[in-house]
């Protein structure tokens, strides 16, 4: 049996967990058994609906609310241990990040983090994965009895199928957790970085941020989010939670925009996973452009509003 971790975010499944829900289920398929799925904390969605993406049950524990990587890798031992899980899967997002690799040490499981297509159960157990920041492949493969699999997100389509997943409550110990949540801060009013389809970023070529209008009024028009490069956060143009990049946020949209970013081999490392990039930069000669599906180079001040008018009228707006 496979069983899939699906991440709630504020009781709410999001794109993430349907795309790990496929890829279980297709997992499966290869493996001729079924896929099972566990949630932890109350959802305000329907998890039957998770049958959809070929779960086929899901076992729920409603005792475990905040996140804690401790208390949650217990429960998801138990229920793997338990149900004879033989594959176990994550979304290779912060909580998958702090959870599989727990689990794998609990459980003595093979790891391979960051998987970007199904294994290949030709000859073993083999699962290919990114490395070195995205400029290569490596092939794995996994030799214990139970395996564990992190996928990066927005690298397997999401499989729609027939189908509704029954509901069951999974009863197991939970300890209590240990971390206190003294203050929670929320960015409201925006698109999450980390599940955007398309992100709009900016960088030092707007030469303040009094010019960030530019990415702005494109993102909105868009329903993009806005991300920007390390130096625009580290002289503090735009907050810290936009910027993506090696040691920011990395982020996977099938749509990047870059403005006036030279596209550096540490911001590179963060968006490289985009299914489509496209870059505006006045220097024909910035790195960036070796990376980008598209390239417009132009000024940014005389490229963007043309830019922002064009979508303006294409949308009617």
């Amino acid at each position: 049996m496979v069983l899939v971790y699906i991440d709630l975010v504020e009781g709410k499944l999001k794109k993430s967990a349907f795309e790990v829900a496929s890829y279980a289920a297709e997992t499966a398929k290869l493996l001729g058994t079924n896929a099972y799925a566990i949630v932890l904390g109350n959802s305000t969605d329907d998890l039957t609906s998770l049958g959809k993406y070929g779960i086929t049950k899901v076992h729920t524990v409603a005792a475990a609310t905040a996140f804690d990587a401790q208390v949650f890798t217990k429960v998801i031992a138990d229920a793997a241990t338990q149900l004879n899980a033989t594959v176990v899967i994550f979304s290779n997002n912060l909580n998958g990040k702090a959870i599989a690799p727990r689990l794998s040490v609990r459980l003595k499981a093979g790891f391979v983090s960051g998987a970007v297509a199904l294994p290949d159960v030709s000859n073993g157990f083999v699962v290919k994965k990114n490395v070195f920041s995205g400029k290569a492949f490596a092939n794995v493969a996994i030799r214990t009895g139970v395996k564990i699999i992190s996928l990066n997100p927005n690298s397997f389509n999401i499989v729609v199928v027939d189908g509704s997943a029954e509901v069951i409550a999974f009863a197991t110990p939970v300890d209590v957790s240990k971390i206190e949540i003294t203050a929670t801060n929320k960015v409201t009013g925006e698109v999450l970085l980390t599940e955007a389809e398309i992100v709009v970023s900016g960088g030092r070529g707007l030469k303040g941020p009094e010019n960030w209008g530019l990415v702005t009024d494109l993102a909105k028009l868009l329903g993009a989010a806005t991300a920007c490069s390390r130096p625009v956060a580290d002289i503090h143009w735009r907050p810290h939670h936009e910027h993506v990049g090696q040691t920011g946020i990395a982020i996977a949209p099938n749509l990047y925009i870059a403005i006036g970013i030279s596209g550096a081999i540490q911001h590179l490392a963060g968006v490289n996973r985009s299914k489509t990039i496209v870059v505006i930069n006045k220097d024909p000669e910035a790195p960036f452009f070796k990376a980008a599906d598209y390239g417009i180079v132009g000024d940014a001040f005389e490229v963007m509003p043309k830019i922002i008018d064009a979508v303006r009228k294409l949308k009617g707006a």
